[in-house]
């Protein structure tokens, strides 16, 4: 078993920078427009020749409410008819994707993100999934990774009995935080009896895995009244468990400028609140799997982490990093192979190129032999807390500490911290490094030195 982490107030202050979260690497900001659907066609064929099986990830933009935090690609309205204009161009891209694949490869991992999902109706929902099976081979024996994201607010027993008879079955609640004066700030009124009424009909329903998202750094949070959300959480017994640390980058992202930067808590109360919920959260035998993300022991992400099957993508940890990974939607991004290409992130755009029978992608990339041996530390370290020299350096016919000479002493530097056990042969993340896992990975990005670091959230 991975050892427990360990708080270190110092050395999380000295580390702390903000940096990529590292769902892939190169890094979206990476991408540019001199990848398009060209790209994209040419590694399907591949795919399709390779059978490799797939995930598949569907993005709904649409929220009937705007929660001030969200930084997500999103569509915010009232108006439910604009779903099925979306829905038909959406139908489109499927149709033009699925044609260049193989019937042979099985959908593994499917995953609705948003927005918010259900914001479509039940008949739109029926009506998409009928789709997708209809030109992409899901698996009917509930053996896959169906999850979906799921705002308590726009959900009941109906709906969650719904997502069940299609094939979903696992779900992601957003809870954020309980607190009514947090809640009022955030603008996202939310209940503690309708988050347990899912939570209740998710269990009763069979669904596999239950997942629930909460955020620390909000506006009227205390460590007090965040403490007693976390309780009041584990009392649902999730499955896993996502403490997010809120990023005010209202100068990104519009709605944050709602937020008054005097109802913030200052850092101190910020690293108060994550410690405190490490506890309460290791105390209720949560296992740290990394990234703000926790899992109970018998969870398929801390049984793969054990097994070093664990890894890390668009998707956040998985289990299905060896699928390739297909993003319908606007804005959804796609790894198939060495490419990662993402769609329009302008409703208009990516609708008017689906009507006019074209693929939306809009800009990628094509990971380069540097990109690849890279990727492969980042994936390793960041999943695995530890890294083998040999093994990369068999993969890719290299000298690792020659390969890596110019962040050697940046290394022996986080060894003397005691982040990291460094040797000749290996890194090994000891239990004060595993929350700042994101500053080790930092060390290996070549993009990094020539971007704007404020643009990325910090690394607590």
């Amino acid at each position: 078993m991975l050892d427990n982490i360990r708080w270190d107030a110092d050395l999380i202050r000295r580390y702390d920078t903000p940096g990529p979260r590292y769902t892939s690497y190169p890094t979206a900001v990476q991408f540019d427009h001199r990848v398009g659907s060209f790209d994209l066609l040419h590694a399907l064929r591949d795919s399709h020749k390779a059978r490799r099986p797939l995930s598949l990830y569907v993005h709904v933009p649409f929220c009937a409410n705007i929660c001030y935090y969200c930084a997500c690609n999103k569509v915010i309205t009232k108006d439910r008819g604009r779903a099925l204009p979306y829905l038909e161009r959406l139908e489109r891209e499927i149709e033009l994707i699925a044609c260049h694949l193989d019937p042979q490869q099985k959908v593994e991992q499917l995953h609705f993100g948003g927005g918010t999902p259900t914001f479509l109706s039940h008949d739109e929902l029926r009506r998409l999934m009928g789709h997708l099976r209809t030109h992409f081979n899901l698996l009917d024996d509930d053996s896959g990774d169906y999850g979906i994201e799921i705002d308590p607010r726009e959900a009941d027993w109906s709906t969650m009995g719904l997502l069940r008879d299609l094939g979903f079955n696992r779900v992601s609640l957003g809870v954020q935080d309980l607190d009514p004066a947090v809640q009022r700030a955030v603008n996202r009124l939310q209940s503690l009896e309708e988050t347990r009424a899912i939570v209740e009909a998710a269990r009763t329903l069979q669904y596999r895995s239950l997942n629930l998202d909460l955020i620390y750094g909000l506006p009227k949070q205390t460590p007090e009244s965040f403490a007693r959300t976390v309780d009041e959480v584990i009392a649902l017994q999730p499955d896993r468990l996502s403490v997010f640390n809120y990023a005010h980058l209202p100068e990104r992202f519009l709605p944050q400028r709602r937020i008054r930067n005097e109802d913030l808590p200052s850092p101190g109360q910020k690293l108060d609140m994550l410690q405190r919920s490490i506890e309460q959260m290791s105390a209720a035998g949560y296992r740290y799997i990394g990234m703000d993300h926790f899992a109970l022991p018998d969870d398929e992400l801390a049984v793969a982490q054990e097994d070093g099957r664990l890894q890390r993508n668009f998707q956040g940890y998985t289990t299905h990093g060896h699928c390739d990974l297909i993003g319908l939607g606007v804005s959804a991004i796609s790894q198939i192979g060495d490419l990662y290409c993402q769609n329009n992130v302008q409703l208009n755009d990516y609708q008017l190129a689906l009507e006019q029978g074209q693929l939306a992608t809009c800009r990628g990339l094509v990971c380069n032999d540097d990109d690849r041996i890279r990727r492969t530390v980042i994936q390793q370290l960041i999943c695995e807390f530890e890294l083998d020299f040999e093994r990369i350096e068999a993969g890719f016919n290299i000298e690792f500490r020659g390969y890596f000479a110019d962040i050697w002493p940046q290394l022996e530097q986080m060894a003397r911290d005691r982040l990291i056990d460094l040797s000749a042969s290996r890194i090994d993340v000891l239990p004060a490094g595993r929350l700042l896992v994101r500053s080790l990975c930092m060390l290996f990005d070549h993009y990094l030195a020539g971007q704007n670091q404020q643009r990325f959230s910090r690394v607590i």
